[in-house]
Order: C-alpha cells, then structure tokens, then sequence
C-alpha cells in the first residue's frame, strides 16, 4: 500500500497530494557517517517535506537491462505487489561511478552521487524524469526512476531516420520547458544533452533525464569551468576551456534537434569516412563554422531557430525562455499536433514479459 503525504514545493507554492518517498533511506544506508550526514544535509536543502515510505530490492521484479554506462546499468523492473514499472539505475559501487579518484579517497565521487540524487529529489517538474525513490542495499546505490516505455529519442531516429518540423517543434516545445525549469527554477547545467537523454512515453511525452555530470549554480548569471559530458555534443566554450553557462546547454539541443531533422549527426568528416579520433572532431567543433539547417529542405522557422541555438558566441544563442518564444515554436502553438501519434506507429523498444 502506497502513503500520500503533502509535498509543499519552496517559495510558498501550491500543495499536492501525491505518493511520497524518501529521497535516502538512512537506516539503509552503511557506508560511513561522513557520507550520511552529507545525504541528510542535501535532502534538507531541497526544501521538500516528505514522509517515508520504504522500497526495497526485495519488492522489485528485475525484467531486463534498458541501459549501461561506467557507473553502472539502468534495469527494467516491475512492483511485484501493485505492478507499476520503473527504470531502476544502479551504482555498483563508488569506484565505478563517473568522477571516483583515489587521490580524494572518494570524495568526488561521493559529491556526484549526492549531486544526482540532489537534484532528482529536488525536481518536481512534469518535463523531467521523475525520481521515485533512492537507498543503499548489499554494496549498490539504487535510483527508482519513471519508466518511459518509449525509449529515448534515439532509439525513436533509429526507426524513423528524420522527424518532421511540427513534430520536432512539439518535441522541442517539451524539452525547452524542462531546460527553463532546471535552469531558472534550479540554477542547473545539464551538460549532457544528446539523443539517449531525451525519453519518450506512449502519451508522446518527452524528458529530459540523467543528472549524472549535471552542474549547480549559485544563481542564474553563474558559470562553470569543467569538462564532463559526451563530447559529440559539447559547446565549444567547454571544449576550449573556457567558462559556460546555461547557453552550453542550448548549443546541445540545437546539434540533437538538427540531427533529428537531416537523418545523421551534423558534423560530417572532411574524408567522409568517420572521424578519425574524438580529438579531430572536437578541432572541428571548436574551429569549423557551425553546422546550419539546409534552406532548400526546411522552413526559414527553423533554420531560424537552428541558428539560434547553433552560434559559436554563447552570447548570440538564445536562451530557453527566448526560444520558447521563437516563431518556430509558436508557428505549431494550437494546431491538432500530438507527438503520441508518432510513437504509436513505431515499435516500442523492447517487449515486456507478462
């Protein structure tokens, strides 16, 4: 049986009743005190109200891997009692987890899990993944996370190849608002913008999830000098060195929805035969004119809005409130348009056992 509790969201705004759980289960957690009061400090700070409501490995049915990384695998697993769905990411243990250096014995590592569970307790915004619930058990750090049965927006280019300009703007529409949250409501850098990190469900909803490299501000106008994230889709502020804000973010989702758009990621190899190292295509990233939405194939709207997002001066890309505003946008407001129409006709990515 699921507790309700009130969740009173900061700066006195609206109370919703919804199912509640700890964002850390500390009676579960035994890795040492200094690390403890870490997590209860960091759950302070989010300003959340919650009532505990504990979910253990024991009440969860593995189905299937959806998802490896460094740190770890992301499992497909079912409520044995009441059947519900949820993405479970699993840390397997701190020297696995992006960031681990023994030189800090830990430390950094220690900062980037509570960094990530920060930041998914804090966000109550239907644009992001919704995180359920975190605890400790038998030596792995486990995030219960929504399950979007509709994979990721590379899984769905992977079937469809391009995606049309109103069902892109729709999509695009969704993303804007989770970025708008986690930039202005949040202070947070995502950093990790790219296809696999746009999830979809069956109702055509699209969110932005992994916090795994993700940055906080001290407030809106702040920045940052560190080089984490895929770099296929790194700003060339961040990969020259320099500092970046928000607009790095920006520069992602205009290379992801340019790719969404021509059928193949935008940067082309001068040979045509691949790059031949990561290191060659971040010259071209950092070097060559950005790449820009063919005229013959596509609207001036969103060329427009491409170019937008797309310039080499972070200080010329518009920001997420500014693009949400764009006429590429606001040219699908209104129309019969419902990205569930698209996903509807694809295969969803993996056939889950009864």
């Amino acid at each position: 049986m699921v507790n309700y509790g009130l969740i009173k969201e900061g700066c006195g705004l609206s109370q919703r009743k919804i199912p509640t759980v700890l964002l850390w289960n500390v009676a579960y957690f035994r890795i040492d005190d200094l690390y403890r009061s870490t997590c209860i400090s960091s759950l302070q700070s989010t300003n959340l109200k919650v009532e505990v409501v504990q979910l253990s490995m024991d009440d969860l049915e593995m189905i299937q891997v959806i998802g490896k990384g460094s740190g770890g695998v992301v499992q497909l697993v079912r409520h044995k009692w009441v059947g519900t769905l949820y993405a479970l990411k699993v840390y397997k243990n701190l020297r696995t987890v992006p960031g681990y250096s023994d030189e800090y014995s830990g430390s950094s590592a220690r900062k980037q899990i509570v960094q990530e569970l920060k930041i998914n307790q804090a966000t109550q915004c239907p644009y992001i993944v919704m995180c359920h619930q975190s605890f400790y058990h038998n030596g792995v750090i486990c995030l219960v996370l929504e399950y979007m049965d509709r994979g990721s927006l590379a899984d769905i280019i992977k079937q469809v190849k391009t995606i049309l300009e109103p069902y892109l703007a729709v999509l695009c529409k969704q993303v804007l608002e989770g970025l708008l949250y986690l930039h202005h409501e949040r202070h947070v850098i995502h950093r990790d913008m790219k296809p696999s990190n746009l999830l979809v469900n069956r109702k055509g909803e699209v969110k932005i999830t992994d916090f795994g490299v993700s940055a906080v501000l001290a407030s809106s106008m702040g920045q940052r000098d560190t080089f984490v994230g895929t770099y296929n889709y790194m700003a060339p502020e961040r990969i020259s060195g320099s500092s970046y804000d928000y607009k790095s973010d920006i520069w992602s989702l205009g290379l992801v929805l340019l790719e969404c758009a021509i059928g193949r990621f935008p940067y082309i190899p001068s040979e045509g035969e691949g790059w031949l190292s990561f290191y060659e295509l971040l010259e071209a990233i950092v070097d060559q004119p950005p790449p820009s939405a063919p005229a013959d194939q596509f609207s001036p709207e969103f060329c427009s809005f491409i170019s937008s997002c797309i310039q080499k001066d972070p200080a010329g890309r518009m920001s997420a409130s500014e693009l949400l505003n764009h006429p590429f946008i606001k040219k699908f407001e209104g129309k019969d348009l419902d990205l569930r129409t698209l996903v509807e006709s694809l295969e969803p990515p993996m056939n889950i056992p009864e």
